[in-house]
């Protein structure tokens, strides 16, 4: 069931692209991002810097999840897709789909999880009794991935769950109202989650088991090639956006702007991005990220896929899926 459903995911759910209104014409660019998934961009975002910066016109189209960036940059509907995870891009890239990792968006362990009905009364202690459950995953995605190494951890055996592939949104409303026994998700989805459950792992006891949870910034790989300059200057944006949020002094006037462009309050923003790392471009730069360990971390993530049955088959090395071109030259802007 789960492959049926992943394989429809990688072979391109154009469907999904209803999100997206308007195709780019020669003249402007099309960027992906979600709500309720605030982040220092989305203040260069709304003030304009984006804009200034590459000299041309930015379409900016919101998805539910990183499966319809992917489906999106296929049709050539998007040219860049901000904070998409790993799991997603890997299945894409996995498909064969030619698309390219250009930075390190956020990290986020603490921020993407599975929760269990507050009725099971199910922990840590007692996982083993999820068997049989019925849980909502968004398939493909770091939620997804997270899902499966930890029952593969609790001994949890997947095929005698009812595995229903939901949008995070969704799903935290089908938990509120007693039709799931868990469900996966991430941002203020999960927070509402969390009002109807509990956790089995915190974000660290997951870092342990070697989930590392982050996004990228991604882009298919003939937009990298051909226009890797603006590329450079929208990352460049994007970092110094980053350095902005990093100083509390400018908290209060970026803090406004970013909750509303989320679609959240500022408390609920504020709850969510105090959860998130930004690496610096250095940081993304070494061995622990884009240096090598994105890649190492692409192709565990593709095993534990293909191992569920959930994509057929891995790709040989996901070196070819980082371009750190575009951010090299940011760092020198």
């Amino acid at each position: 069931m789960i492959k049926k459903m992943m394989t429809t995911v990688a072979a391109g759910a154009v469907m999904s692209l209803s999100a997206v209104s308007a195709q780019a014409d020669g003249h402007g660019i099309t960027v992906a991002y979600f709500l309720e998934w605030p982040m220092p961009f989305q203040y260069a975002k709304v003030e304009g810097m984006y804009e200034e910066a590459m000299g041309v016109p930015i379409n900016w189209v919101s998805f539910d999840t990183g499966t319809a960036m992917s489906a999106a940059m296929a049709s050539g509907d998007v040219h860049i897709s901000v904070s998409q995870g790993v799991p997603p891009f890997v299945v894409a890239a996995s498909a064969g789909q030619d698309i390219q990792i250009v930075d390190v968006a956020v990290s986020y362990s603490e921020n993407d999880n599975c929760v269990v009905a507050s009725a099971l009364e199910i922990d840590k202690d007692s996982a083993g009794e999820l068997s049989g459950k019925k849980v909502a995953v968004p398939l493909g995605t770091a939620a997804h991935y997270g899902f499966l190494t930890q029952m593969n951890h609790f001994g949890v055996d997947i095929s005698s769950m009812e595995i229903v592939d939901m949008a995070p949104a969704e799903s935290a409303a089908a938990l509120a109202q007693g039709s799931l026994d868990m469900a996966c998700g991430w941002g203020g989805a999960l927070r509402r989650m969390k009002e109807h459950g509990n956790v089995l792992l915190t974000g660290a006891e997951k870092e342990e088991l070697g989930i590392l949870v982050f996004d990228v910034t991604s882009a298919p790989a003939g937009f990298v090639a051909e226009e890797s300059e603006m590329l450079a200057k929208f990352l460049k944006v994007t970092a110094d956006a980053n350095a902005m949020w990093a100083d509390e002094a400018n908290h209060a006037k970026m803090l406004p702007v970013i909750a509303k462009d989320a679609g959240m309050s500022e408390d609920d923003t504020m709850a969510t991005i105090s959860t998130f790392i930004f690496p610096g471009v250095d940081e993304q730069l070494d061995g622990k990220w884009l240096g090598g360990g994105a890649q190492s971390f692409m192709q565990g993530v593709a095993n534990v896929f293909v191992e569920a049955g959930s994509i057929p088959s891995a790709l040989s090395s996901y070196s070819n899926a980082v371009n750190t071109g575009p951010l090299e030259a940011a760092k020198g802007m």
